[in-house]
């Protein structure tokens, strides 16, 4: 929409709801951009991460048919890639010594 367009509809709906009215319509409608803006770029987001997960998928499959030799540099990044998420996944779970430390301090104390 061009500058004018924005004009005629201001001046179409002044008269339509009146002075008193535009202003809560205005807000109205800018949050309902605003939540559907927001919902499409999450759509949005998904569906890259889909798209690199199934990536991911397809060279991790062509790396297997390879026997893991000869890849090309876009599948050992893909493997290195699934290999960092499943080490972070590992590791999650395991307490880091300083938490160790600072329960046992927390449990003296009491």
């Amino acid at each position: 929409m061009g500058m004018w367009e924005l004009v005629v509809v201001l001046i179409v709906g002044l008269v339509v709801l009146g002075p008193e009215r535009l202003p809560v319509a205005i807000r109205t409608v800018s949050r309902w951009v605003k939540t559907i803006k927001s919902l499409a770029n999450s759509v949005k987001a998904e569906v890259n991460e889909e798209l690199r997960v199934h990536e991911l998928h397809q060279n991790l499959k062509k790396a297997e048919q390879q026997g893991m030799q000869d890849l090309s540099p876009a599948i050992k990044d893909s493997i290195s890639e699934l290999q960092k998420a499943a080490d972070s996944v590992t590791h999650s779970y395991k307490k880091k010594p300083s938490e160790q430390t600072e329960k046992v301090n927390v449990d003296e104390q009491k």
